[in-house]
C-alpha cells in the first residue's frame, strides 16, 4: 500500500509539474479578431479555424468576434470595445472604410498592432495597419470575368449579396470590366441571403425576364446555392455558365459534377492563420511583414482540382 501511495504521489507531482510547464509555455499575448462574418457561416468558419489553430501553434490567446448580421455600426462598436479592453494585437476585416476606418485608426493610435484581412486591401496603407492578408478584389473579379468570357459568356448576372460591402462591389466591377473588354455585358442583381428562397426567386425572375443571360457570377457560396437552385428550376443547370467566389461543400461538388465552371479561391484559412503568426512575431521579436499586401489569392478551383480540394474542405481548412 505504501508503494502504491508513493507511485500515486509521484504521478500527481509529475502531472502538476507538467501543467506548470505547459502554463509557462503559453505566451502572454491576447489577440482579438473582429470580422464582418459570423463564425457559423461556411466561409468564415474556415477563417475562424485558421485563427484557432494559429492560436494553438503560436501558444497565444485568441478571440473571434463578429456582429450578428452584416452591420457596420455594430461592427465599429465591437472594434471600439475591443480597443478599450487593450488587447496585444487586433485583426480586423474592413468591408466599409468610411464606417470602420475611425475605429481601426483609433486602435493604431492606441499603440495596438493591427492587421487587416479579407476586405480592406485598398485602404490598408491609409489606415496604418501592419499588413493586409487577403486578395485584391477588383483583380479577382477581373480574372473571373476573363475566364467567363473565354468560356463563351456574353451576357451575365453578378449576384451581390451584401450591397454596400466595398469588397463585393469591387468584385462585380472587375468582373464587369473584363466582360466588357471581351464584348460582353453584366447586370448586377442584389439579393438578401437572410431569405435564400427569395434570392433564388430573384435570380429565376432575372433569367425569365432576359433569356439572353448565359452566365451567372455569385460573390460567395451562400449566393451560389440559390443560383444553383434557380438554374435547376429553369432547367438551365449545366447550360447556363455559373461560377462563384469562395468555396463551400456544395460549391465544390457542383464544380466536380460539371454544374459550375469554377470558384475563385482566396484561401480564407490563411487569412485567419497568418495574421496570428505575424502579430506573435511582431510582439515577440518586433518582426514585420515584408510587404503591406500579403496575397492569399485569387486562385481558381476547377473540375480538374475540385475532388482534391473537397478532401481538405472536409477538414475545415479550405
Amino acid at each position: 500500500m505504501k508503494r502504491l501511495l508513493s507511485i500515486l504521489l509521484v504521478l500527481m507531482v509529475a502531472a502538476g509539474l507538467a501543467g506548470t510547464v505547459a502554463a509557462q509555455e503559453m505566451r502572454p499575448y491576447r489577440i482579438v479578431v473582429v470580422t464582418h462574418g459570423q463564425a457559423a457561416d461556411q466561409f468564415w468558419s474556415v477563417v475562424k479555424n485558421g485563427v484557432d489553430q494559429a492560436g494553438v501553434d503560436m501558444r497565444v490567446t485568441v478571440e473571434y468576434q463578429a456582429p450578428a448580421t452584416f452591420n457596420m455600426v455594430e461592427m465599429a462598436q465591437l472594434i471600439d470595445a475591443v480597443v478599450a479592453s487593450e488587447p496585444d494585437g487586433l485583426v480586423v476585416s474592413v468591408p466599409d472604410a468610411d464606417a470602420l476606418g475611425p475605429s481601426v485608426q483609433a486602435a493604431v493610435a492606441a499603440g495596438i498592432p493591427v492587421i487587416s484581412i479579407n476586405s480592406g486591401a485598398e485602404v490598408a496603407e491609409e489606415l496604418g495597419v501592419l499588413a493586409h492578408v487577403g486578395q485584391t478584389e477588383y483583380e479577382a473579379g477581373y480574372g473571373g470575368g476573363q475566364r467567363m468570357a473565354d468560356a463563351g459568356a456574353t451576357n451575365a448576372l453578378c449576384v451581390n449579396h451584401e450591397v454596400g460591402n466595398v469588397g463585393l462591389d469591387l468584385r462585380c466591377q472587375g468582373f464587369t470590366d473584363a466582360m466588357a473588354e471581351a464584348g460582353g455585358a453584366v447586370e448586377v442583381l442584389a439579393v438578401d441571403l437572410a431569405d435564400p428562397t427569395d434570392a433564388a426567386n430573384r435570380i429565376s425572375a432575372a433569367l425569365t425576364a432576359d433569356e439572353t443571360i448565359d452566365a451567372i457570377m455569385t460573390l460567395g457560396p451562400g449566393s451560389a446555392l440559390p443560383a444553383l437552385s434557380a438554374l435547376e428550376d429553369q432547367q438551365l443547370l449545366g447550360t447556363t455558365l455559373l461560377a462563384t467566389f469562395d468555396l463551400g461543400p456544395e460549391v465544390l461538388e457542383a464544380i466536380r459534377d460539371g454544374n459550375m465552371l469554377f470558384a475563385i479561391d482566396q484561401q480564407q484559412y490563411m487569412q485567419g492563420y497568418l495574421p496570428i503568426v505575424y502579430l506573435t512575431l511582431y510582439l515577440e521579436n518586433l518582426n514585420t511583414p515584408g510587404a503591406l499586401l500579403i496575397p492569399t489569392g485569387p486562385g481558381f478551383v476547377t473540375q480538374e482540382t475540385a475532388a482534391q480540394v473537397i478532401d481538405y474542405a472536409a477538414r475545415g481548412t479550405r
